[in-house]
């Protein structure tokens, strides 16, 4: 029988070799100095090895009492190395498993603000579910966490759980691991979403008047610059925030987004106007020429907050039912799409998802200069309506 001082004074060689104790129980040294415990054992008439963890996270008298532990399941008729295995492959197919292996990749799909929001949203399952086999996960089950959801008056966020797991679902029976989805079974039994498109401002006349409002205001430079560039450029709030100096190209008259910080995933091209890049030019005196172009006032390596734009149009005295930052996104379809520019044009400026991959990197390529026709028309449209004068179409304009 070995005894903690053997152990402690075994002394590597150049090959493995092994220290026994008893009833099949061996310390195996490893010419690295590794003490590993191994137990052999026989089952079916066939000989078999069992690790029994390393010396000295495992000790003596532990490594005993496993091999006894594994002694009597071979005694019961059952193998411990088999059910061993059967614990490991049950570890992988539970919900919290099996949705980190969906993350990761979504992970090299979609942008980083993207996954970050499905991990919160699967926060609300796998606090309750994640430790249970997904095959196992029965839709009232998934239905009491969502209910509990709804309760908190978070409807829309239930919708988007559900969702969530049925994307996980499908993914387990791709990969073997499950054989329905069972949100299938869940159809109608949420109360439905009240949708409410992001409040906007589309008639000319007031929107000369919201830009002339945005003209005139006062208060940190960052937050006043992105306000105003916002109309040109009509991007999501979140992409205008966090922008850094090192997208833009101001001699060429372009800023890249890069496709981490988009809501697809992909690089995204804005073509400068004249307008868009006086307001930026100036910008760069205050807060370049490195790091974030519109830094928040605590601190320059974060951006203005998510609601600092918001803010500053009720400071305007517009409401939340009047205009939001989003809005201006909408204003640009609606306006651009009036005066008869392509659609596909105007979806292509607003970043809207192709599906097809090959006719979306051609579209990207082969219609810039369209694009860059239209922001600058769109831009000297704008600056028509906040000067108060007569509307003219753009595209009459943008001919001449």
């Amino acid at each position: 029988m070995l005894t903690e001082t053997v152990i402690k004074a075994a002394r590597p060689r150049e090959k493995p070799y092994k220290l026994f104790d008893e009833r099949g129980l061996f310390l195996l040294v490893a010419p690295t100095g590794g003490r590993l415990w191994r137990l052999k054992y026989r089952y079916g008439g066939t000989e078999k090895l069992l690790a029994l963890g390393g010396y000295p996270d495992v000790s003596l008298k532990r490594a005993r009492e496993k091999r006894d532990e594994a002694r009597a399941l071979v005694a019961d008729g059952k193998d411990p190395g088999d059910l061993r295995k059967a614990e490991k492959a049950a570890r992988g197919n539970t919900l919290a498993a099996i949705a980190e292996e969906w993350l990761r990749l979504q992970s090299d799909k979609l942008a980083g603000v993207t996954v970050t929001k499905a991990r919160w949203l699967l926060g609300y399952l796998l606090s309750d579910l994640g430790s249970k086999p997904i095959a196992s996960i029965t839709a009232p089950q998934l239905l009491a966490v969502l209910r509990k959801i709804e309760s908190a008056g978070n409807h829309e966020t239930a919708h988007r759980v559900k969702q969530r797991f049925g994307e996980i679902a499908r993914y387990a029976i791709a990969t073997g691991r499950a054989e329905r989805d069972i949100t299938a079974d869940l159809r109608g039994a949420l109360a439905p979403i009240v949708t409410r498109s992001h409040a906007s401002i589309t008639d000319p006349a007031r929107v000369g008047e919201l830009l002339r409002a945005i003209d005139g205001y006062v208060g940190q430079p960052a937050t006043a610059a992105a306000l105003k560039l916002l109309p040109y450029v009509f991007v999501r709030p979140g992409e205008l925030r966090a922008a850094a100096w090192s997208e833009f190209d101001l001699e060429a008259a372009e800023w890249r987004i890069p496709g981490t910080r988009m809501k697809m995933g992909l690089q995204h091209l804005v073509p400068l106007s004249c307008q868009a890049l006086a307001i930026l030019r100036n910008l760069h005196t205050l807060t370049g020429p490195e790091g974030l172009a519109f830094p928040g006032l605590r601190s320059t390596v974060r951006p203005i907050s998510d609601g600092t734009l918001n803010a500053a149009l009720r400071r305007l005295g517009y409401s939340g039912d009047d205009i939001v930052a989003h809005g201006f996104r909408s204003m640009a379809s609606t306006l651009l799409n009036e005066q008869g520019f392509p659609p596909d044009v105007i979806e292509l400026q607003l970043a809207h998802a192709e599906r097809n991959k090959v006719r979306a990197a051609y579209n990207r390529a082969q219609r810039l200069q369209e694009r860059r026709k239209m922001m600058q028309a769109w831009a000297d449209y704008l600056d028509r309506l906040k000067g108060g004068g007569n509307v003219i179409a753009i595209r009459r304009t943008a001919q001449h």
